[in-house]
Order: C-alpha cells, then sequence, then structure tokens
C-alpha cells in the first residue's frame, strides 16, 4: 500500500510526462513548473539532485520545464517497441543525440536495452519461458546478442561527443561483477571501432549499474569498484527481494517498497557506494513519493529520479527537513518491522507530529 500526498502520485513504468501537459489546465501546471524550480536542499544545506525519468527525446524539455535536473533514466527500450524490426544504430543515435542536446549541460543517463519480463519484444525473439522476471533478460540478453548490443553502445558513444560531457550509460539488472566486467570489454570493443573509423566520443563516460537484484546489494562493495554510480530501481528490487510480482494484486501488500527489508537494502548499497567514492541515486517509484524523501536523503542518496510532475512535490519534501532529522527518520525506519508502520511513522513525520 502506497502512501502519497501533495500533487504526485505513482505512475506505471510505460507512463509519458507529455501526457501530463495534456489532463492539467495550463494554470496548474504552471504552479508547479514554478515550485519545481530551484534545487533541492535540506534546510541545513544537504543538496540532492532530482532528475526525471523519460523514454523519449521529446520527454526531456517538459521535464526540465517541472524542475528536473537532468535525466536519471533514459528508457531506451521504448525505441525498440511498437514496431516490427529492431531500430538501427542511426535511427538510436538520432534519439541520444536529441535528448542530449535538449538536456544541454545536465545529465542524460542513458540505459541500455531492458527487455524481457513484462517487456517481450517478439522480433528479437526472447523465447518462452516459465519465470520471464527470473530469466533472459536486460544484461543478461544483451550480453549474449552483440547483434542488439554492439549497435546500441556505439549509438550511445556516439551521442556522447562534444563538450557537455553530459551522457551517462548505465546497465540494467546486473547481478555479478562478471557481468559488469563482460558489459565493459563490449564496450571498449565498440570504443575501437569508432576510433578506427575516427568517430568522435567522450573517452571519459561514465558508466554506471542498475541495482535491481539482491545479488547486487550482497556484493555491492565489490560492483562499486567496477562503475562510476549506482541507481537503485526499487520496483524491480522489491519483488525481488519480497518474491511479489509487483503486478499480481493478490501480493500488492508484500510489493511494498517501504518494507523494511527492501529500506535495508537501499542503507547498504548507499553505503557501500560512498565507502567506494562513487555516488548513488534511485530511479524507483520510491523515489518519485515526496513522503519517502526525508527518508531517502536520510538514508544517503544523492539523487532521486522521477516521473517529471512528481518533481516539485519532492523537492519541497526535501527543503522542509534538515539532514540531521532526515537521518533520525531513517534510523527510526529501518527499526519498524511493517511497511505499514513505515509508511504512517512518515505520515507523522511530514505533519511535523
Amino acid at each position: 500500500m502506497a502512501f502519497q500526498f501533495g500533487i504526485a502520485s505513482p505512475h506505471p513504468p510505460g507512463y509519458r510526462i507529455l501526457s501530463f501537459h495534456r489532463t492539467f489546465p495550463r494554470r496548474r501546471q504552471s504552479n508547479l513548473e514554478t515550485a519545481g524550480q530551484g534545487a533541492a536542499v535540506t534546510s541545513d544545506g544537504r543538496r540532492v539532485e532530482i532528475a526525471a525519468n523519460v523514454g523519449s527525446p521529446n520527454d526531456v524539455a517538459p521535464a526540465l520545464e517541472f524542475g528536473a535536473e537532468g535525466v536519471g533514466l533514459f528508457r531506451t527500450e521504448f525505441l525498440f517497441m511498437d514496431r516490427a524490426t529492431a531500430p538501427t544504430e542511426e535511427e538510436q543515435f538520432d534519439a541520444y543525440a536529441r535528448a542530449a542536446a535538449a538536456a544541454g549541460d545536465r545529465p542524460l543517463i542513458i540505459r541500455t536495452l531492458d527487455v524481457g519480463g513484462d517487456k517481450p519484444l517478439p522480433y528479437l525473439d526472447l523465447g518462452e519461458e516459465a519465470n520471464p522476471f527470473l530469466g533472459w533478460r536486460a544484461i543478461r540478453f544483451c550480453l549474449e546478442r552483440p547483434d542488439v548490443f554492439m549497435p546500441q553502445l556505439r549509438a550511445i558513444l556516439r551521442a556522447s561527443a562534444g563538450a557537455r560531457r553530459n551522457v551517462k550509460l548505465m546497465l540494467p539488472m546486473i547481478g555479478t561483477p562478471a557481468e559488469v566486467r563482460a558489459a565493459r570489454a563490449m564496450l571498449r570493443t565498440a570504443q575501437d571501432e569508432l576510433r578506427a573509423a575516427g568517430v568522435p566520443f567522450d573517452e571519459g563516460m561514465e558508466v554506471g549499474i542498475m541495482i535491481e537484484v539482491p545479488s547486487a546489494v550482497a556484493v555491492a562493495d565489490q560492483l562499486a569498484r567496477e562503475v562510476d554510480f549506482f541507481s537503485i530501481g526499487t520496483n524491480d528490487l522489491t519483488q525481488y527481494v519480497m518474491a511479489a510480482d509487483r503486478g499480481n494484486a493478490r501480493v500488492a501488500g508484500l510489493a511494498n517498497a517501504f518494507q523494511p527489508s527492501v529500506l535495508r537494502m537501499v542503507c547498504d548499497v548507499a553505503v557501500a557506494a560512498h565507502a567506494a567514492g562513487i555516488w548513488v541515486g534511485m530511479c524507483g517509484e520510491l523515489a518519485g513519493n515526496p513522503l519517502a524523501a526525508p527518508l531517502l536523503v536520510g538514508l544517503g542518496l544523492d539523487e532521486l529520479s522521477m516521473s517529471a510532475p512528481s518533481i516539485p512535490a519532492v523537492k519541497a519534501a526535501v527543503r522542509r527537513f534538515a539532514l540531521a532529522d532526515a537521518q533520525r527518520i531513517a534510523t527510526t525506519a529501518l527499526a519498524l518491522d511493517s511497511a505499514e508502520a513505515v509508511a504512517q511513522f512518515l505520515q507523522q513525520a511530514a505533519a511535523g507530529e
């Protein structure tokens, strides 16, 4: 059971921010955009970067209007959906380059292809699996299909060219250090191919990973040595930690990111990231819940990425607390024994009780 206040509400993974412009009157939209401007800084000066999740280059500009300080998740699978064949390298480059241009000097984190599970693509022949969420998906698929993965890596690298250096690459569903090393080896091959062809790209492009499976949490200290940043995907992490399909209404009470076991994993990831000197963000639905904002700040998150309409309320929630208060809220929440208790406690904290 998710608790929300203010203007934010949870959105499905395919939610498009442009639909917000069609749904809300212009005056209300303008007020929300105004509220979203300015940094998300606690009352004692701790800044948290607030970014947007997008699925199209056309989503970037509206996200910036709502106050996004960059794109924390560009879902590239939307380029592959609703078509008969995979997009070409040129089509992908065009989309990534347009998104990078729209972002300007702000960060643009491009997640490599995340298909399988609830996102089948018939023309890629993922096959029939009894448990697709536990099967051949995301990075597992890409590592075995260089014909699909290599064009995407080259397109992302090409889009990173220029003085802005704002493009970052993110690998989904990483579970082991070996997967990161294999992906980075393919990235190096793509770089070598572009160098040989005289095609420019950002030689220092940052590479990060999604933390979505419990194994990644368990070896987060090892993974942190392989990458430049973490981004926690609480939607998948929650269902894997709780063994509860987030699309199954009968176990919806379990598939709740306020579960203390999930929050403890978020804490462990943040500790491992900071110990290794890298930053850690979150791009799951929990990041866009303003009720959770002080909790996430207190747990040590450096960046929160969400659906654009959620940005103003989350920024406002961050500004209401001092870092020390947020840390106390996090400490208390981690000691509670149910998602319901966590939500009730956070509601009390938001009300100043």
